[in-house]
């Protein structure tokens, strides 16, 4: 697809965006004979698919990955929709940062700081993420500074906490997912949505995204327009629901940043992110403030 495909999609009404997704979705479970699942995370996006969806078929699975790193109103959400499956991860956060390193910064850069530190000295992966020699990418010259500390970065985190589980059910159940991602949220998905569209039938992780031509303004007047519940953490101030100690774009976003927000909304996880975790010292590297001063000095 093109992009200025994606933008004349993007421009259309809700209800030819909705009926566009209705034929997206139910090419993607006529192809799997019904053997399909959806991949719910309790927040905004994927509660409209979960709609959209189960109007086709109101006895197709929802499927939550139990991180424990979602936010508390996220659980209990998803606890109040029927017929949802929960699965976890075989590692929990703590683990995970302590044998491969934190997610900060952005999912590439922390691959390419992760691959240059574990690379041999005379390997070519070392040469081209530091240089960035023969067309590969490099890590970025403001975080070179953060690849040569003695801080442990890496992207695994998403790997091992979401698709690890997320491919055990596949493997255990033989279903092929729906997924609530929209090119609209960053340049990475705009990317693969331009790339592979909707359905992705022929690769090795086949995947539906059958609202990927939709924008966040879509997502707030589907959910008014249809009287839908949707989880209370976005009425509290929140417009991000992903993992809470995720550092990834923090560095971009204006004071209060997420971290500022959590210490004032759940200050028991914040200690345990800032202080037991040691996302602290991270933040504190890469020059974010993470709830030192009053979030009152914001208002």
């Amino acid at each position: 697809m093109e992009l200025w495909e994606l933008k004349q999609k993007q421009s259309l009404p809700l209800e030819q965006k909705i009926a566009l997704s209705k034929q997206r979705i139910r090419e993607w479970y006529e192809h799997w004979n019904g053997d399909v699942y959806i991949a719910f995370s309790g927040g905004k996006d994927s509660t409209v698919l979960l709609d959209i969806v189960r109007d086709i078929d109101e006895t197709i699975p929802a499927v939550f990955c139990d991180t424990g790193l979602e936010y508390p109103e996220i659980k209990e959400f998803v606890k109040s929709v029927d017929n949802v499956e929960w699965i976890k991860p075989k590692m929990s956060f703590k683990k995970v940062i302590d044998k491969y390193g934190y997610p900060v910064v952005s999912k590439e850069q922390s691959k390419y700081i992760y691959e240059w530190r574990h690379a041999n000295e005379d390997s070519k992966i070392k040469t081209v993420r530091w240089n960035g020699k023969n067309g590969g990418f490099k890590i970025s010259e403001k975080w070179k500074r953060l690849a040569k500390s003695n801080i442990p970065v890496s992207h695994m985190c998403c790997h091992i906490m979401k698709k690890q589980p997320f491919k055990r059910y596949e493997k255990e159940t033989g279903r092929k997912p729906f997924i609530g991602l929209l090119a609209y949220d960053s340049d990475m998905r705009r990317t693969q949505y331009l790339k592979k569209g909707c359905n992705t039938f022929d690769t090795k992780n086949p995947s539906s995204k059958p609202l990927g031509f939709w924008v966040e303004d879509d997502i707030w007047k589907y959910l008014k327009t249809h009287e839908m519940r949707y989880c209370s953490i976005y009425d509290k101030g929140w417009d991000r629901t992903g993992c809470m100690f995720c550092m990834f774009g923090v560095h971009l976003e204006k004071e209060p940043n997420r971290f500022q927000r959590m210490k004032q909304t759940h200050p028991k996880l914040w200690n345990y992110c800032i202080r037991q975790c040691g996302v602290g010292k991270v933040l504190d590297y890469i020059g974010v403030n993470y709830g030192n001063m009053d979030l009152n000095d914001y208002i």
